[in-house]
């Protein structure tokens, strides 16, 4: 049960810590988002290098690619509003998370890993939904940046989706 313990601590970061931010400003928005998607980039490239599951090999090569080229919108959308993503409590609990995540990750093998890492996704996107909605849209004052985070959204559940859809077959 140690990795569910890491797994809680990281959902607990973005959903609790982006949830009890008193209204995150955009440039402490800007940095959760990039963070958030860089943890995704960075799980995914352990993923592609230690399974060899086709399907988890395939759904870690979706989210590097995705959240890549959500990261390059977001950055783009900072310059472009001479926004500098800002840092907060709750980016450097993600950090702190994602830190934790990929430790325990890099300790497993086979099915083991295979199962970690998409039950950690599951979770993971699941609580990326709830600060969505719950904070960083709500939160966001420039109508662009709120723009893409709302544009990304349904990436983000259909992300969701395909890793239970996994999970269901890995016996999650």
């Amino acid at each position: 049960m140690k990795n569910a313990s890491i797994t809680v601590f990281a959902i607990a970061a973005l959903a609790a810590g982006a949830a009890y931010a008193q209204n995150p400003s955009d440039p402490q928005i800007a940095g959760i988002v990039v963070t958030a998607n860089q943890i995704d980039i960075d799980a995914g490239k352990l993923a592609k290098s230690h399974t060899k599951n086709k399907e988890v090999q395939g759904f870690a090569n979706q989210m590097i690619k995705d959240h890549t080229a959500v990261n390059k919108q977001a950055v783009a959308l900072a310059k472009k509003l001479k926004v500098k993503p800002a840092a907060s409590d709750t980016q450097a609990s993600l950090k702190k998370g994602a830190s934790e995540n990929i430790s325990n990750l890099k300790k497993l093998k086979g099915k083991q890993f295979d199962k970690a890492y998409i039950d950690h996704e599951v979770d993971y996107h699941q609580a990326v939904l709830d600060a969505i909605d719950k904070t960083l849209i709500p939160s966001a004052q420039n109508a662009e940046l709120k723009g893409l985070i709302e544009k990304v959204r349904p990436a983000i559940a259909a992300h969701l989706d395909h890793a239970k859809m996994i999970q269901s077959k890995l016996g999650g």
